[in-house]
């Protein structure tokens, strides 16, 4: 008959049998699993202590005179932002509600937004903008590519590297100068005479002079001007990447097109997504020296974008409410694609 002993001292508690349960479950000795339980209780008491000190810190009289000193010489940067920046902001968007010819305004309300949304050349305009964005992912595409090319370092890299970053060292308007003169239909222009010395001088394309093509000329140019700086945003990217990840998937046989789709491209997403919200404020709010020079925004409204279409209406035809409104609309619209383009990489992660 077996005799039961009965142990002495207190009844074990709720958490002691807790933590012989877990010490039953774990798969680490009896004698590890207690140690690392004990490790944990005073992980946790060390971060209580630490949150306690944070508390009593915030208290003491030094850091409330750091918080005062700190807000202190926040003012006038606070006071300059808003002066410069904030107050313009506000009286725009108070001026796109009302009727304004730059000395007297007359409050109409949405009847802003509902009459500049019913005029035909605006409409005209906005599809404008929307071509326009149609050209971000060929000016990342492209710049990507070649980036990867000279991050491999093939023979003449560092010359090709200052070549393609020429243009971004360039004002606007010369720019614009070099692309009339690339695309002036006149054997002096650069297009035409590559067709002739190409056997291909039949086609005459004459793109400035149609209205349906002016656009096109437009975005080739943007791509050109954008193109070196993406190409840099890529290079210093890929020089973050290990090389060790390269040599990796070398070894296992992943070919150059393998390596940028599955290893360079998925790292460099952050990159991707910052070159996306440069070019299409480039695309949106930067192209005015552009298109004054190119095209003034012809023929007809062939070639205007919205940023233009604003300079229009607030300076040439002297209707700056009409103006404030579609001024209000250019920043929502870059603001709407980049939230949207800013989820989609987000949602891929």
């Amino acid at each position: 008959m077996t005799r039961c002993r009965r142990t002495s001292g207190a009844t074990p508690t709720t958490d002691d049998r807790r933590s012989r349960q877990a010490d039953d479950a774990s798969p680490l000795p009896p004698k590890w699993a207690a140690r690392a339980r004990r490790l944990a209780v005073s992980a946790e008491e060390a971060a209580a202590d630490l949150v306690k000190l944070r508390r009593q810190a915030r208290r003491s009289p030094l850091a409330a005179q750091r918080r005062r000193m700190g807000i202190l010489f926040t003012l006038p940067v606070a006071a300059l932002i808003g002066t410069l920046l904030l107050i313009p902001i506000g009286q725009t968007v108070y001026y796109s509600f009302t009727n304004w010819d730059g000395f007297t305004s007359q409050w109409i309300g949405f009847a802003a937004y509902r009459h500049l949304f019913q005029n035909p050349e605006f409409v005209t305009v906005l599809e404008n903008n929307a071509v326009m964005v149609l050209a971000i992912p060929i000016a990342i595409a492209l710049p990507l590519g070649v980036a990867f090319l000279l991050n491999a370092q093939l023979r003449g890299w560092k010359f090709f590297r200052s070549v393609f970053f020429l243009p971004t060292a360039v004002s606007w308007v010369v720019i614009a100068f070099v692309a009339r003169r690339f695309f002036d239909p006149d054997k002096q222009g650069i297009l035409r005479s590559l067709l002739d010395h190409t056997g291909l001088g039949f086609l005459h394309p004459n793109l400035l002079a149609h209205e349906h093509s002016a656009l096109i000329a437009v975005m080739i140019t943007f791509i050109w001007s954008v193109f070196g700086t993406n190409m840099i945003i890529f290079l210093a990217g890929m020089s973050t990447i290990d090389q060790e990840i390269y040599d990796a998937a070398k070894v296992d046989g992943a070919g150059s097109f393998m390596v940028m789709v599955k290893i360079t491209f998925p790292l460099l997403k952050r990159f991707v997504q910052f070159a996306f919200v440069i070019s299409l404020i480039t695309a949106f709010s930067a192209l005015f020296s552009l298109i004054i020079v190119m095209t003034n925004g012809g023929p007809g409204y062939g070639s205007t974008t919205l940023e233009f279409f604003i300079y229009e209406q607030a300076f040439t035809e002297n209707n700056f409410g009409v103006g404030a409104t579609a001024g209000v609309i250019l920043f929502l619209l870059v603001f709407a694609v980049s939230m949207v383009q800013m989820r989609m990489l987000r949602s891929d992660e």
